[in-house]
């Protein structure tokens, strides 16, 4: 099933071919997504949220040089020889940012993904569901795991300007514990599937398994630190690592310079993860009171992905997900949004992260409405968790998820209030990206 390198490098290949619009020559340096302005850009609008300051500014104007935010002024100046772009009564902000992600992937049928489909029928659909994601509003996002390094050859393709998509932080290879929610369960013995894994059991592997992954292009590290939902191993919330393995991944990716990003559900693995100091929890829904209380001291980011979690229970049978699953899923849903809740009151730092790739990309924004409906958050709490605080996760602050000079020109308009109706950010008609309009 998994296929080798040389077929992925061939059908990412193709994958850039497809992006070529029709009529147009091929060129070995020609770049697919739209040229930057080398005049001083100013965007005009009635409204900005500002997140850092957790307010909304009337009668703005952004200028923009090159792929950054030169001046925000509210005086009405407009720069000498710039190009204008007037968005009238729209509301602009930063673009949004989407901390867990598969952009290598989307869930359909259960069986055809695991055993009709290869890693190149992903690599083939991966830009895509990138210019999905950066159309819908989301101007970076970090990938936390795909197969085959396809994650690594995307986020490469997209800085080179081969076809447009958000800034990418990427895994590669998920680490698993052997029989953990990462590796096959629940079929036959004999069933063997080639190409690269990331399962590793040990203080010695996990170490080799990390810099194998650093080697291969990772910007951060991905560990499943228990069990899951959309995998046939029996919990949804057991520990699946030693506090000796947690604690050793952390130490071994911190000495190449990058954070660990820790999939548990169950509060065990969430305590050990945040213990061991990784930068964020994914899921974290089973979490208790003494978790709560290591990952505030810990400063550890909570990853909720509430919207993943209703899709499942909406289309799992459509989708021919087992039974098995879909009651873990059922027995999960019962207790996320009261620990969520709990732990954002007592001081939890939040992260927007959805695990786009189980419903299908560019709906993320779905997912703001349901954390104000299920969560009790204000809309700009909501926003913030997308912006400010997604940024400090991923070491950007400054440069992502702020407009503000200094800033990357990655700027998003919409309609109405996203403050009076947080849903407006699903309907994205503006979005720039580093200076560069990609939907108007």
């Amino acid at each position: 099933m998994r296929a080798h390198h040389r077929l992925v490098s061939i059908a990412l290949a193709v994958v850039a071919s497809l992006a070529v619009p029709l009529g147009r020559p091929l060129g070995a340096q020609q770049a697919m997504a739209p040229s930057r302005p080398s005049r001083p850009v100013a965007i005009r609008a009635a409204h900005l949220v500002d997140p850092a300051s957790g307010r909304r500014v009337d009668h703005v104007v952004v200028v923009v040089q090159g792929d950054s935010v030169v001046r925000v002024d509210t005086t009405g100046r407009m720069p000498n020889g710039a190009d204008v772009i007037d968005l009238g009564d729209a509301t602009l902000l930063p673009g949004l940012i989407d901390v867990h992600t598969h952009l290598s992937s989307e869930s359909g049928n259960y069986y055809d993904d695991l055993f009709r489909r290869s890693p190149i029928d992903d690599a083939v659909r991966a830009h895509v569901f990138a210019r999905r994601t950066l159309e819908a509003g989301f101007t970076t996002v970090r990938d936390v795991g795909g197969s085959a390094y396809i994650d690594v050859a995307l986020r490469n393709a997209i800085n080179r300007g081969e076809f447009p998509g958000p800034r990418m932080r990427v895994a590669t290879l998920a680490l698993s514990a052997t029989g953990g929610h990462g590796d096959l369960n629940g079929f036959s013995p004999l069933l063997r599937f080639e190409g690269e894994s990331g399962v590793a059991d040990g203080v010695d592997e996990l170490r080799k398994r990390v810099r194998e992954n650093i080697k291969r292009g990772a910007d951060q590290i991905k560990i499943l630190a228990g069990a899951g939902v959309l995998s046939e191993e029996e919990s949804v919330g057991a520990p699946q690592y030693s506090q000796e393995e947690m604690n050793a991944v952390v130490e071994e990716a911190a000495m190449w310079g990058r954070k660990v990003a820790a999939h548990a559900h169950g509060a065990e693995a969430i305590r050990r993860a945040a213990l061991a100091g990784v930068a964020s929890v994914e899921h974290g829904g089973l979490v208790d009171d003494e978790g709560i209380r290591i990952m505030r001291e810990k400063g550890t980011f909570l990853v909720p992905d509430i919207l993943t979690d209703v899709y499942l229970l909406e289309h799992a049978h459509e989708l021919s997900w087992p039974e098995k699953i879909i009651e873990k899923e059922r027995q999960l849903r019962g207790f996320q949004d009261a620990n969520w809740s709990r732990a954002y009151r007592a001081g939890v730092k939040f992260a927007f992260g959805t695990d786009a790739g189980v419903y299908p990309h560019g709906l993320n924004a779905r997912q703001f409405a349901l954390l104000v409906k299920h969560l009790s958050l204000t809309p700009m709490q909501a926003i913030q968790m997308a912006t400010v605080n997604a940024a400090e996760l991923l070491g950007w602050s400054g440069k992502v998820g702020v407009v503000a000079p200094g800033s990357y020109a990655d700027l998003i308009a919409v309609r109405g209030d996203p403050l009076s109706d947080v849903s407006e950010l699903e309907r994205v008609t503006f979005v720039m990206k580093g200076g560069v309009v990609v939907k108007r």
